[in-house]
């Protein structure tokens, strides 16, 4: 009896051990991840638009590419995969994506994100397989005062028939798949070079002055357009003064890009609306007008002081506007500012010698600017 039960504890430690090894090999063996390696290729293009920056990993699932079909008996209903993925996994498509292109970095910095990269694999009747690729990138330019500046996607799709073999087998056909999205993007971005204000290099800044072919309520300042007392067409405001003027001014714009550069054409406005200008009956001297005159001449000079300030700017192809906008805001201040001065100085126009002061001091800066 001792012999007995002894032999079975024999039995039963020799056989314990061979069953944990076998589920431990089963739960390896559906934990296993097959690998393609991905061959690096040069493109063969002529690339002068951009420089690969950075390739980024968007991708929700980064633990493989999907399963594929090595099993020929399995059934279509139930179909034998195994988990695949390239060996490095990501870094074997950055590696691919960068060496595959020449690198210049006086072009523009492009980033790259791959934010899917699937294969799925079903066995077809006749034991090929049938597979499907899907991949997906978007481009980005490098932009390092914005952020990066979004450019295109690119989707691509491609079904493929195959005889049932090892891994390796499917390697050209995902590499096809990427030189495929590199090469849409190296063609959209030859076509949109020239046009996209996205990709623009540079700016370049265009100034008139604006000028209305035909008169209505609206003044634009011209040296051959003094005002008159025939412009005063408001009513008379309730005011101790004898005579009001309210010029303005501002820009119209209008950009187009061509070879990459943005043409930004800046029209100056220097106006005075009839409508806004008033004068007391008996005040319709000489002496009166020119003072008003000189309000609008002021206006111009400011004018003047802008257009230099938008010469002297570099433009950012990115923020050309936001440049635009400040200096004009503070030209606007600065019209504001002398307005107030001209009249507190001259006690609007009461002081005739402070009136004559600025008379020769208005007419020498228009003269500096070619105005008179």
């Amino acid at each position: 009896m001792i012999k007995r039960i002894f032999k079975r504890l024999s039995r039963q430690k020799i056989i314990l051990p061979v069953t944990i090894l076998i589920f431990l090999a089963s739960t390896s063996l559906a934990r296993q991840t097959d690998s393609i390696v991905l061959h690096n290729e040069l493109l063969d293009v002529n690339q002068k638009q951009f420089y690969i920056d950075a390739v980024a990993d968007g991708r929700e699932d980064r633990n493989s590419i999907g399963r594929i079909i090595t099993n020929p008996t399995a059934k279509d209903s139930d179909p034998v995969g195994s988990a695949i993925d390239l060996a490095g996994g990501f870094t074997a498509i950055k590696q691919f994506i960068t060496r595959g292109l020449p690198s210049n970095k006086s072009l523009r910095p492009v980033i790259i994100t791959l934010q899917k990269f699937n294969v799925s694999e079903r066995l077809l009747p006749d034991k090929h397989v049938e597979g499907h690729v899907n991949l997906q990138l978007s481009f980005d330019l490098k932009n390092t005062d914005t952020g990066p500046i979004h450019l295109t996607d690119y989707k691509g799709n491609a079904v493929y028939k195959r005889a049932t073999r090892p891994a390796q087998a499917v390697e050209p056909i995902l590499r096809q798949a990427l030189k495929n999205g590199l090469i849409y993007f190296l063609n959209w971005i030859d076509a949109q070079s020239a046009t996209n204000i996205k990709l623009a290099t540079n700016v370049k800044l265009i100034l008139t002055d604006y000028a209305d072919t035909t008169e209505g309520d609206t003044i634009y300042y011209a040296v051959k357009r003094p005002i008159t007392w025939a412009d005063f067409q408001s009513k008379i405001a309730a005011s101790r003064y004898s005579a009001e003027v309210f010029p303005g001014i501002g820009y119209d714009e209008h950009t187009e890009i061509k070879n990459s550069i943005v043409n930004v054409h800046l029209s100056i406005k220097v106006f005075l609306p009839k409508s806004a200008c008033w004068v007391k009956d008996g005040d319709r001297t000489d002496y009166a007008l020119n003072h008003e005159q000189r309000h609008f001449d002021i206006v111009k000079i400011v004018a003047e002081h802008l257009k230099q300030k938008l010469k002297a700017e570099n433009l950012p192809v990115n923020n050309f506007d936001g440049f635009i906008n400040v200096d004009y805001l503070d030209a606007y201040r600065e019209m504001n500012d002398l307005q107030k001065q001209y009249d507190d100085e001259t006690h609007h126009g009461v002081e005739t010698a402070e009136q004559q002061r600025w008379n020769e001091r208005i007419d020498k800066e228009l003269k500096a600017y070619g105005v008179k």
